[in-house]
């Protein structure tokens, strides 16, 4: 429970007996540095209720919590602000309660709610994983564990676009120039083999349409009239229809990207309880769309094509079904929702990790899908995100140019090293610990940079910038934690039992305040999908830390229960660097 959670029933109890009235709701705020106090109450709402000045309001009230209430200890009042003064047995009491407990501000799921299904990653087969994917991976898995940590059930999926035009333009690439070569011939992962295959085909296209141009022929007529696209068509036909020989090799080349994706998603340490095909999913939803004209919320224009009008929403006329009756990506998703909730019929809600492009598409799916009546529909979210930069700009994949996840990961293990050997602190490490450690703070330093910030902010990614060992970085509290865990260590007595200490120096309840803030902090991060929330709250618990160990002794300490109790307080705040951490997923190590 929350200081202001258990301040408020005492806080109305006194307003009931000096004022005989009542009030619903308390207004508090942090107190501010320059004032004694651990929590403010704001007076000034209570004026509108009771005929008094702000001063004698706050003395009345504040001496009346002192009276009775035992975790007030002293207040002041400054204007329209009581500044109340806890207890440091309140803080005791709070921290001997918490100490020992390993799920210290997880929430247990209770059976009867209802589950949440959280989708990322959702790549296209014809390339690897690349720098916008590693942000849409870390940011659903994040989201997922942080509302799984807030007490609800989570399901991890995504939605795989394994067919189209992009597809076949790699499957045709490799017939025509890929001499039979196979991830194994090649020693190559196999969403790399296929996405060398998709950029040739775009260098094999763009010499077409530059000879065609050649021929006289315009820009737009050579597009269309290059023979390689031609053939790109031609193939998605037969696969549509059903061909035997391309249906073949689309299965294996399909494959060979998806181990080569398991190979990266193991990498990054996000995983997925289910996989939906667009193979599988791109006819659903056009049963839908009959129900819809039945329901008089599509409308059929004269050329047979079904349309939604959202003009009185705001919004336009958006087409659900094309006239030659084939279905268009809204109809997709508007299919794949509910056979999402008919697959899963504990899912009451459902969040689409999809970058900010697509804003208005999620509006209008979300919309639809309340039209058509179906009560999860109100637990829609569309976790939208900023582009990531780098240094020298935006990622294109069809010329190859891109910034590849798993070339991203290695260069992020390869920056951690070069710096960890420039402060010379692996002395005694095996060369199996050491890559180990590089791998920790390197995906660590990445993970961390790119969800502390706010994900609709775009961010411009530098990698020396964020292997930084000092700031508001994923190695910086590694490192604080990398330093308790030593402390530990060192720490050759018993510091199991509660300790004796009955005062705390500013420096240790400050550090339990912060502490206190933990589950709060969790079910923020769940209620506004916003891993940046647990991220910062942990580089501000690492900062309040270090300004304790800097302010007191702890293992020189001489009192032996003061020592006990800071060793206790170091190791509570490990556990929680750690918990908040792996709700990030981002791990930590025993010494750095």
């Amino acid at each position: 429970m929350t200081l202001s959670q258990t301040l408020t029933p005492s806080i109305q109890n006194a307003i009931q007996v000096l004022f005989d009235t009542t009030v619903d709701k308390i207004e508090f705020q942090a107190t501010r540095k320059e004032f004694e106090g651990d929590i403010t109450m704001v007076i000034f709402p209570l004026l509108k209720i009771i005929k008094s000045n702000p001063v004698e309001l706050g003395n009345k009230i504040g001496n009346y919590l002192v009276d009775n209430v035992a975790e007030v200890s002293k207040f002041n009042v400054v204007s329209g602000f009581l500044n109340i003064v806890i207890s440091d047995a309140h803080y005791l009491n709070f921290f001997n309660g918490i100490k020992d407990n390993v799920k210290y501000g997880f929430v247990t799921p209770n059976p009867e709610d209802k589950a949440v299904m959280v989708e990322y990653s959702s790549p296209n087969t014809n390339k690897p994983l690349h720098l916008g994917h590693v942000r849409n991976n870390l940011l659903g898995y994040s989201v997922a564990e942080i509302i799984k940590a807030s007490g609800k059930k989570v399901y991890k999926t995504q939605i795989i676009n394994d067919r189209g035009i992009h597809i076949c333009k790699s499957m045709l690439a490799w017939q025509k120039f890929g001499k039979d070569q196979t991830p194994e011939s090649t020693g190559l992962k196999g969403d790399k083999l296929v996405g060398n295959f998709y950029v040739a085909f775009d260098k094999a296209y763009k010499e077409e349409i530059n000879q065609l141009m050649a021929q006289g022929k315009t820009e737009e007529e050579a597009k269309k009239q290059a023979p390689i696209i031609l053939e790109a068509q031609d193939m998605l036909r037969k696969w549509e229809a059903g061909d035997e020989e391309v249906v073949e090799l689309w299965k294996t080349m399909n494959q060979w990207v998806y181990d080569g994706f398991a190979a990266t998603y193991k990498s990054m340490g996000v995983d997925f309880d289910s996989y939906y095909y667009e193979s599988n999913t791109y006819l659903l939803g056009k049963d839908v769309v009959q129900i819809g004209l039945e329901k008089g919320i599509f409308e059929k224009d004269p050329d047979g094509s079904v349309w939604i009008d959202l003009t009185a929403e705001g919004l336009d006329r958006k087409i659900v079904l094309r006239s030659d009756g084939t279905a268009v990506y809204m109809t997709q998703d508007i299919g794949t929702a509910i056979q999402r909730v008919k697959d899963y019929p504990d899912v009451g809600g459902m969040v689409y990790t999809v970058g900010n492009e697509q804003d208005y598409h999620f509006k209008v799916l979300f919309l639809i899908l309340k039209k058509l009546g179906f009560d999860w529909s109100e637990n829609l979210f569309h976790l939208s995100y900023g582009m990531v930069d780098l240094p020298s700009g935006k990622m294109k994949s069809r010329e190859g140019t891109v910034v590849d996840a798993d070339d991203l990961m290695q260069e992020m293990t390869d920056t951690a090293q070069k710096i960890s050997e420039e402060l010379g602190k692996l002395d005694g490490y095996s060369e199996e610990e050491k890559a180990k450690l590089f791998k920790t703070i390197g995906l660590g330093a990445l993970k961390y940079y790119i969800l502390k910030v706010d994900p609709k902010k775009r961010i411009l990614f530098n990698p020396e910038e964020s292997v930084d060992f000092a700031g508001n970085t994923g190695p910086f509290i590694q490192y604080t934690y990398a330093r308790i865990q030593s402390i530990i260590r060192k720490a050759d007595f018993d510091f199991s039992n509660v300790s004796k200490v009955e005062t705390l120096h500013e420096k240790e309840k400050e550090l339990i305040k912060q502490l206190e803030l933990f589950p709060e902090v969790i079910q923020n991060g769940a209620q506004n999908h916003s891993p940046a929330l647990l991220a910062n709250y942990t580089y501000d618990l690492v900062k309040e830390y270090n300004s304790f160990y800097q302010a007191v002794p702890i293992l020189g300490e001489a009192d032996l229960d003061t020592k006990i109790f800071r060793v206790q307080l170091s190791k509570k705040v490990a556990d929680t660097i750690a918990a908040s951490f792996s709700l990030l997923g981002i791990n930590v190590p025993e010494r750095m």
